[in-house]
């Protein structure tokens, strides 16, 4: 019995000291966390310049651009927002339809079949491929016309890709279609710029366009 009291007194004292010692460990990381974060806010604080004091601007990296390369930015970065090309009207008829459809073998009716799109097809008549459409475009631009290059001073121009790519109307066969050109950035990059434009392909007679995209290239000088 008195062995019994015994054993049972030292395990409510290592109770009560396990407690203490928790409760000692959490108010000190409690304390610490406090101290820690007052740290931190007031750093923040004392480290922010005063009202009147100069903020030094991060650095920017910059790119030494050749002479013809620079002439061409400053003129195209004043025309930043406009209509910067028109192009003339170009019919696409049936016989460019099917051959693109042969190249890409995409021989669905509603490019091919004159007879079945009338009767069956919404748009009564066969419509160029979306593709097609956007095939042109350098045609459309006269970004391939060697007697008329569109950035002379430039030695290489490569298509980057595009950013969006819409077809909001359908082109007929037989439509008469041109591209016009919006600028809307240029950034000089090494050994040359690089160049976003907003192209549109207009039908003609219709208010909606063919084709709405966002083109990127690069001119290297």
């Amino acid at each position: 019995m008195f062995n019994q009291q015994i054993a049972s007194l030292k395990y409510s004292q290592f109770n009560a000291g396990v407690s203490t010692l928790l409760k000692g460990y959490r108010e000190e990381n409690v304390n610490h966390s406090y101290s820690q974060s007052l740290y931190h806010s007031w750093n923040k604080v004392f480290n922010q310049p005063a009202v009147n004091d100069e903020v030094e601007s991060p650095q920017r990296n910059t790119v030494d651009m050749k002479p013809a390369a620079k002439a061409l930015f400053d003129e195209l970065k004043e025309q930043i927002g406009e209509e910067i090309f028109v192009g003339e009207w170009f019919s696409v008829d049936q016989e460019r339809i099917n051959a693109f459809a042969e190249i890409t073998q995409d021989m669905q009716w509603i490019h091919t079949d004159p007879q079945r799109a009338e009767q069956e097809s919404p748009f009564k008549s066969t419509i160029a491929h979306g593709f097609l459409t956007m095939a042109l475009l350098p045609k459309l631009t006269e970004a391939v016309d060697p007697d008329k290059p569109q950035f002379p001073t430039a030695k290489v121009t490569v298509n980057m890709g595009f950013n969006s790519v819409r077809f909001p109307y359908p082109v007929k066969v037989g439509s008469n279609i041109r591209g016009k050109c919006k600028l809307l950035s240029v950034t000089p990059i090494k050994k040359g710029l690089e160049i976003t434009r907003e192209i549109k392909v207009e039908i003609e007679g219709v208010r909606r366009p063919g084709c709405v995209s966002e083109s990127v290239i690069r001119l290297y000088f």
